[in-house]
């Protein structure tokens, strides 16, 4: 009976184990993931949504601009006529 408990405490020390350093290797290998996707992001140069959020921002002021600034160019100038 001594024997048969030291076993056991022996094997569920082991199998502790296990579970805490498969758990690890799981976040392990999640981190690494994450680290090679961050890499061929900065590689490829593609932004991050808040940053595109902003420049389509950007971009839509001054879109704005440029048709407000035609308005005013494609009103028609009066013609002084030759005397």
């Amino acid at each position: 009976m001594k024997n048969s408990k030291f076993v056991f405490d022996k094997l569920s020390k082991i199998f502790e184990q296990g579970l805490i350093t498969s758990k690890d290797l799981g976040s392990e290998i999640l981190s690494i993931l994450k680290s090679k996707r961050d890499e061929i992001v900065f590689r490829m140069k593609l932004t991050s949504k808040e940053e595109f959020e902003v420049l389509s921002k950007r971009v839509e002021n001054i879109e704005k601009k440029i048709s407000s600034l035609q308005k005013t160019n494609n009103k028609k100038t009066k013609r002084a006529r030759k005397s």
